[in-house]
């Protein structure tokens, strides 16, 4: 077959990836010279503990198996299996970590509660006070910024796979008799392929509008990050805080409703819909974040206070002061409205595909959504 994907984003690369992998020729298209969205403007995280039972948690526990292969055949991924520590201060959130352990498939996530002793020998950098920890071993993290480009490499070394950057497709052409579905970008050119796959992210006008209508069950997520100079010791593992536990479904608990209804969340931190998650980057830095904003039209800067309380929380964890701050920045993912759903697939013409809205979840799970959608189209 002859695939073509469009959107160069880690859902669109591991589309190209299935299709490769499968014996396929691909031609991949990106509106920009590199992928520039939410793709690259997150943790890096694969991140398996916070995720609902049933499909959204076998999503994610399949795309683990699925990124540990890959990386071990692409090392500039930076595949490192680190799991993570959630630091549990109070009874009220030490009941929320004891709920998560005690649910059924605690075991598939490698949840484990660990006393502050326990934790500091698997991560000796958090320094701070806490009375336990939830440990998951099955979380693990890439790297973001350059995850798609070592993908690429690999892609283009099969022979089967082209790149073609700096092209917006303008148009969507269904089968013809042939069965062959085409589309047509801003230079002119027509590309015809088996099948068409369109993986835009967080691009949900224009074009996208046009093919899926206006009641397309997807909206869009701004976030706020930040990343530090390098800490000068290792951070084995990645960290989430306990505000972490009011936003991720696998917490739900009579626990959790008691912690919401006793324990306010931070002032800032409840304005921005906030929670703890951080991860070492290959050289030394830290990946610190984040904020959500859901209600258009979104701000175009970012403000302090987010950053300020995020430096508040690592600082009490790492009982250190944070190494300076050299980047901040914001993204736009799309997530589904229904967010009990891990992926928006619909077919928009005969041959074509939009696939999206998978929100925090798509560098977790972009390997099994991409292997879901090959085997469905029957690839």
């Amino acid at each position: 077959m002859k695939v073509i994907v469009v959107g160069a984003g880690v859902v669109g690369t591991m589309h190209a990836w299935q299709a490769v992998e499968r014996g396929h020729e691909v031609v991949h298209i990106e509106r920009e010279a590199e992928a520039r969205g939410a793709s690259l403007r997150n943790f890096g995280q694969i991140w398996v503990s916070g995720r609902a039972g049933g499909e959204e948690l076998d999503t994610a526990l399949r795309a683990r198996e699925l990124w540990e292969g890959i990386g071990a055949r692409v090392p500039k991924l930076g595949f490192r299996a680190i799991g993570s520590l959630t630091p549990v201060r109070g009874a009220l959130e030490l009941a929320v970590a004891e709920a998560a352990v005690a649910r059924d498939d605690a075991a598939a996530r490698g949840y484990k509660l660990l006393t502050p002793e326990e934790a500091r020998a698997v991560n000796p950098a958090l320094r701070g006070a806490f009375d336990a920890a939830l440990w998951c071993e099955r979380d693990a993290a890439v790297e973001p910024r350059t995850a798609q480009l070592a993908l690429r490499e690999a892609l283009l070394a099969s022979g089967r796979y082209t790149f073609l950057p700096n092209r917006e497709v303008r148009e969507v052409i269904g089968a013809d008799s042939n069965g062959h579905s085409s589309v047509r970008d801003d230079h002119g050119d027509t590309h015809t392929g088996d099948a068409v796959v369109l993986c835009t992210g967080a691009w949900l006008s224009g074009l996208v509008r046009e093919l899926a209508g206006d009641d397309l069950p997807v909206r869009r997520v701004r976030l706020q990050m930040m990343q530090t100079d390098p800490l000068g010791e290792a951070l084995t593992t990645s960290v989430a805080d306990a505000d972490s536990f009011r936003y991720y479904p696998a917490y739900a608990s009579p626990a959790l409703e008691e912690l919401n209804s006793r324990q306010a969340q931070d002032p800032t931190a409840a304005a921005h819909k906030m929670q703890l998650l951080m991860v070492q980057r290959l050289d030394g830095g830290l990946t610190i974040g984040d904020t959500h904003e859901y209600e258009h039209p979104f701000a175009f800067d970012t403000v302090e206070e987010p950053y300020e309380h995020l430096t508040r929380v690592v600082e009490s964890l790492l009982g250190r002061p944070l190494p300076r701050v050299r980047r901040r920045w914001a993204g736009v993912y799309a997530q589904c409205t229904d967010t009990t759903r891990v992926v928006h697939r619909q077919q928009v013409r005969d041959g074509v595909w939009l696939v999206t809205g998978p929100g925090g979840r798509g560098m977790t799970c972009s390997p099994a959504i991409a292997e879901t959608t090959a085997n469905e189209l029957g690839w």
